[in-house]
């Protein structure tokens, strides 16, 4: 018996090494998405009392933990891996994902932010520089996304027929910046890092559009997508009070989400004919947002 032992075990870690060739970097949206409801949990405190503060601790630490298991397996990913790693980066869809890392980094710092900023030092100088960090990842994925679509198709530019929601997605850890950089002491350049993205959101909002009616509506399998349009008015507007913007601003930017997630829901019906994928957790994470936003206001 003893014999047999060492023969299974590195089959069991070679095959487990091998399956990671396809773990995409849109696995991250499961931290985004975990992050998204542990803030919509903290902030209906109000609500709900010591229970909210609790399941929202917990999703906390659940959305911490899927995120060092992620990024210790696609490390190995990457040693392993490497030709899937560089197509990933080429795909005309899936380069927009490797934004999900930062964006998973200032999520989780403004989280920790928001719950234990103030009270160690240490832990203060931790969550600074972790949020510092995501912030930098964030706005170098967002350059190298920027100009990447700023070539010729061949290479790796933009096209209608690839064009999706999905490109929102480095847009939404610019707007992100606010939400922990105002309370580290940072708020210029989060301010700065926000204005970033709501002004790349204005132009994916309107190429979205025009995508529309140049190519037609997004394939059937990617209507779950449609949700990520609610990010940038939701996280927006939780910024934008951050920044101690005029709430009627802010009741403004409420009303573009809300209308969008009118929009959004018109195409459930679509959601509910496929079989639950990756894809669905880009519902997540929006729809928590502005439940967040919400509750906020």
């Amino acid at each position: 018996m003893n014999t047999q032992a060492p023969t299974h075990r590195p089959n069991r870690i070679t095959r487990a090494v091998a399956l990671l060739e396809y773990l995409a970097p849109a696995w991250f949206a499961m931290v985004m998405g975990w992050c998204g409801l542990s803030q919509a949990w903290l902030r209906a405190t109000d609500v709900f009392g010591d229970s909210a503060l609790a399941l929202g601790l917990v999703a906390a630490i659940f959305a911490q933990f899927i995120f060092v298991l992620l990024c210790l397996a696609c490390i190995v990913r990457l040693q392993a891996h490497p030709n899937a790693v560089a197509a990933d980066m080429r795909h005309p869809v899936r380069h927009a994902f490797m934004a999900t890392l930062p964006i998973s980094i200032l999520l989780l710092a403004s989280l920790g932010i928001n719950l234990f900023w103030g009270t160690n030092r240490t832990l203060d100088t931790a969550l600074t520089f972790l949020w510092c960090v995501g912030s930098v990842l964030e706005i170098a994925a967002t350059v190298w996304v920027i100009e990447r679509w700023l070539n010729n198709a061949e290479n790796g530019g933009l096209q209608w027929a690839t064009f999706t929601p999905v490109f929102f997605i480095p847009v939404v850890g610019n707007v992100l910046a606010p939400l922990g950089g105002v309370s580290i002491g940072l708020e210029t350049w989060a301010t700065a890092q926000f204005g970033v993205g709501m002004f790349l959101w204005l132009v994916l909002q309107t190429l979205l559009f025009v995508r529309l009616a140049q190519a037609g509506p997004l394939p059937a399998r990617l209507a779950p997508s449609w949700f990520i349009t609610l990010v940038p008015p939701s996280i927006g507007g939780l910024s934008l009070l951050q920044l101690n913007a005029p709430v009627a601003v802010v009741w403004a930017i409420w009303g573009i989400g809300a209308f969008i997630l009118a929009l959004v829901l018109t195409k459930i019906h679509s959601v509910r004919e496929h079989a639950f994928g990756m894809a669905y957790w880009a519902m997540s994470f929006p729809s928590a947002a502005f439940t967040t936003f919400t509750l906020r206001m």
